[in-house]
């Protein structure tokens, strides 16, 4: 279906909506689709930012013929190399002959991989610093590395004061879809999910961007970004990319066999509520969204995290979900261990081996473990860990 949406007087939205993918880069669920964007910037000279999926070439290449009214464009822009956004490019230069393609130096050698061509006679290599003239408009281009890949540059249109950010300030979710809990829900699972490893890359990038007047964030995945939304998402960007403290509260992650250790989670979460904690997070590690786990892991300041000794370690789910926060840099959090086991407990002595590189953790002196059910002493000891937890 066309999509066309003007962002400025001089800029429009051209990019496509895929309603029919259920696991986005094989692994994240976006019930509500996925959307890959594109800009055209129309003045003396066009240019196209980015290209989509492999999927919707003939989709784009009509938004881009209706946006231009038939003109053809001068510059392909290409900020980033992953093929949800590459796939286009050798059908662009088939269709438009003539035009340039503006990208850094990395990404036309992996352009030579993909398409078997670097397009040698239509490069225009640019690198921290560089601009591009269109007329009224221009594109300066800014370096970031490894956001979320090493070949990636965000652009900034100083004349309409639009940062085209890649994929940093994206989101799951189409673009058609009204998303009833707003940007940041599905935006930070994106975040922890994809960019949250490079955190001191998107840090370097901010910084950058702090010198620049921002109106409006347009990157390519999700809603373009005007005004006080551009602002929030700057300010949680640079919250989660600082491994900050985005709310206050406790998460508590639990994996349960028989159904023991999942009433002590519960349990600790009721005295946790009891005790004033703003906010109690609580989920079924085997039964929830990993990625809404990582998110809620990642949000707050405090983790609790609970399971079942086995095979004389950690629970497997459990010891999958550890390492989904330590690839990502996990830290600046205090941890709390509960642990069951029927003869032999080892969960937390290996959940906190698995910790032991992670910075600035805090794991709790009170350990709960349980040896199958709960007893009358089990209330007392989550009393206890309740009160280190929101000390």
């Amino acid at each position: 279906m066309e999509q066309i949406m003007q962002i400025t007087d001089s800029i429009k939205y051209i990019g496509v909506d895929d309603h029919e993918i259920d696991l986005f880069e094989g692994q994240f669920e976006v019930p509500a689709g996925m959307a890959y964007n594109s800009y055209a910037i129309l003045d003396e000279k066009i240019a196209i930012m980015d290209s989509v999926d492999a999927h919707f070439g003939d989709e784009w290449l009509a938004n881009i013929k209706n946006a231009t009214a038939g003109k053809s464009p001068d510059y392909l822009v290409v900020q980033h190399m992953e093929m949800d956004h590459s796939a286009n490019i050798k059908r662009f230069t088939e269709t438009y002959p003539n035009a340039k393609i503006v990208s850094s130096r990395m990404a036309f050698t992996m352009m030579k991989s993909y398409f078997g061509s670097d397009f040698a006679d239509k490069q225009i290599v640019v690198a921290e610093g560089s601009k591009l003239e269109l007329g009224a408009h221009t594109l300066q281009f800014i370096g970031a590395p490894n956001v979320h890949w090493p070949e990636v540059l965000f652009t900034y249109d100083s004349t309409d004061k639009v940062l085209f950010s890649a994929d940093g300030f994206g989101k799951f979710g189409a673009n058609d879809y009204d998303d009833p809990e707003g940007w940041a829900c599905e935006a930070r699972r994106y975040y922890f999910g994809i960019v949250g490893k490079f955190g001191a890359n998107v840090q370097a990038v901010l910084k950058k961007a702090a010198g620049l007047e921002i109106n409006t964030i347009a990157p390519l995945h999700g809603p373009v970004l005007h005004g006080d939304e551009a602002k929030e998402s700057l300010r949680l960007y640079d919250i989660w990319s600082s491994y900050g403290v985005e709310s206050e509260g406790v998460c508590v992650l639990y994996t349960s066999v028989y159904g023991n250790t999942k009433q002590v989670a519960e349990k600790l979460a009721e005295i946790l509520k009891a005790k004033g904690c703003p906010k109690v997070a609580i989920s079924d590690l085997a039964r929830e969204d990993t990625y809404e786990c990582v998110e809620d892991a990642f949000r707050y300041g405090k983790l609790v995290l609970a399971t079942t000794t086995y095979n004389g370690g950690v629970f497997p789910i459990m010891r999958e979900f550890i390492e989904h926060l330590t690839e990502r840099n996990y830290q600046n959090r205090k941890i709390a261990f509960i642990e069951n086991g029927s003869w032999a407990p080892m969960a937390i002595k290996g959940m906190a081996a698995m910790f032991e590189q992670s910075k600035n953790i805090t794991l709790c002196e009170t350990k709960v473990t349980v040896k199958i059910a709960e007893t009358p002493d089990t209330a007392a000891q989550l009393e206890k860990l309740a009160d280190e937890i929101l000390k």
